[in-house]
């Protein structure tokens, strides 16, 4: 299961963590694999797009064995970010609508 973990301060988004596989499914014709390309092609669009378009600082890791990604902004978030962030998020939201467990949990974390 991918487990979602974003980071939030009086409703703005300001960083996430996801760790784990969408790999616990019986079989990947249950979903498995969209459901893992998916959160990796909206996490890495993240990241890639706030250093594309934006100027705002951030840190980010990722340990692809372990299933494991950290963005977090380390300045003041742009209205770009903050956009791209929101974006992020409701699509992830999606996804756990479309899946549910066993593929992924998130929750919001105040920060």
């Amino acid at each position: 299961m991918i487990h979602v973990t974003v980071y939030a301060d009086s409703g703005v988004y300001r960083g996430i963590h996801l760790s784990g596989h969408a790999g616990n499914a019986d079989s990947p014709l249950d979903g498995q694999e969209l459901v893992c390309a998916a959160v990796s092609a909206l996490t890495l669009n993240l990241a890639n797009s706030v250093e594309h378009f934006t100027d705002d600082r951030f840190e980010a890791e990722e340990d692809e064995t372990a299933g494991d990604f950290r963005f977090r902004f380390t300045s003041d978030i742009s209205d770009e970010s903050r956009l791209l962030m929101n974006s992020l998020v409701f699509g992830l939201m999606n996804i756990a609508d479309a899946y549910g467990e066993p593929y992924i949990n998130i929750q919001i974390e105040e920060v």
